[in-house]
């Protein structure tokens, strides 16, 4: 195609991969900046593409950044990376972005949930926007540059301010746990929740109120919360079943942490799992086929949830509507659920 004698020559410019494509230098442009959707044929691109493979073209990305008033750069705020949602959430992200030619920040918040404090000198010169999870949504009150383009994960999308939300079926995936332990025979059920005032843990809890409500002879003995760590669920099993009155028959927990948690509650105190009491789970994690027995769960697509928030934010940024809306979960029924005993 040409390509030696522009290589010849010296670094090749977009003029040359568009002489060598047989396209317009506007193409080349809209291609190699991942605008080419609905614009430019998929073959056309293709052999955008491939010319600037050739020739060994890289686009100068700092001058059209500079140009555009951009740094192609995305804020994802999250809680923890120590959790594996977060990370999962992360790597969904990243892989969109750089489809894309964006780079992404990660920014933990300190302790998992409150306020941070800003990293940037100036958020708006440093980002060109945020997405944010909102269990850690009062970091946001930390980053300076308020106004940029926001998209929220695992938020109410109902909540004042307007920002786009991606949402995962949380009570969808709640109703789904809550009908499979019914099912089973279950009626004395114990609620381990998660301690954090956020959506989607109030979600949950309204959830399981919800659908005991609908079934005349089951309840709802207790609700204990519990900070969102293994050892801190298990204190607050014991608390819970250190109550007078009934034993819960099924303990359902608001993640697999607490349910790891509450697992080791039950084993120090002779209780068999799930002969004596059936227990669930919320994420699955990959300690919920690690702990023994594997843990009932609901699985969520956490990669999805940060690709999805990333195409958002990307739309914002070009000025498009912003899809969220709720991915589905699904139930996995293993070994730490079973018949109520009689």
């Amino acid at each position: 195609m040409g390509g030696g004698s522009v290589m010849g020559r010296g670094r090749p410019t977009s003029r040359d991969v568009a002489r060598v494509a047989g396209v317009s230098q506007a193409t080349v442009s809209l291609v190699l900046g991942g605008k080419w959707h609905g614009r430019v044929s998929e073959r056309t691109a293709q052999a955008v593409r491939v010319a600037a493979g050739e020739l060994g073209y890289r686009p100068n990305l700092a001058a059209r950044n500079l140009r555009l008033g951009r740094t192609r750069t995305a804020l994802l705020v999250v809680p923890a990376l120590t959790n594996e949602y977060f990370a999962r959430i992360c790597t969904g992200a990243a892989q969109v972005a750089a489809e894309h030619g964006f780079a992404v920040v990660l920014y933990p918040s300190p302790e998992g949930i409150g306020p941070a404090r800003d990293p940037f000198a100036s958020a708006r010169a440093a980002i060109d926007g945020v997405i944010a999870s909102s269990m850690a949504a009062d970091a946001l009150a930390g980053i300076g540059g308020g106004g940029l383009p926001l998209v929220m994960l695992d938020s109410d999308p109902a909540a004042p301010g307007g920002a786009p939300t991606v949402n995962l079926a949380v009570a969808d995936g709640i109703r789904q746990i809550t009908r499979h332990l019914l099912a089973l025979g279950h009626r004395r059920f114990l609620h381990l929740a998660g301690d954090v005032d956020a959506w989607t843990f109030r979600i949950r809890a309204e959830t399981v109120a919800a659908e005991l409500s609908r079934v005349p002879d089951a309840v709802l003995l207790h609700t204990e919360h519990s900070a969102l760590d293994a050892p801190a669920a298990r204190e607050a099993t014991l608390r819970a079943l250190a109550r007078p009155g009934p034993r819960p028959t099924a303990l359902l927990c608001d993640d697999d942490i607490l349910a790891a948690g509450a697992c080791k509650a039950l084993r120090g105190l002779g209780l068999d799992i799930p002969g004596e009491l059936s227990v669930s789970g919320f994420d699955d994690l990959s300690l919920a086929t690690a702990i023994d027995p594997e843990l009932t769960t609901v699985r969520l697509p956490a990669e999805e949830v940060g690709a999805a928030g990333m195409t958002a934010l990307l739309a914002l940024l070009d000025g498009a509507p912003a899809a969220g809306g709720e991915l589905p979960v699904e139930l996995v029924a293993r070994a730490s659920t079973g018949p109520a005993p009689r």
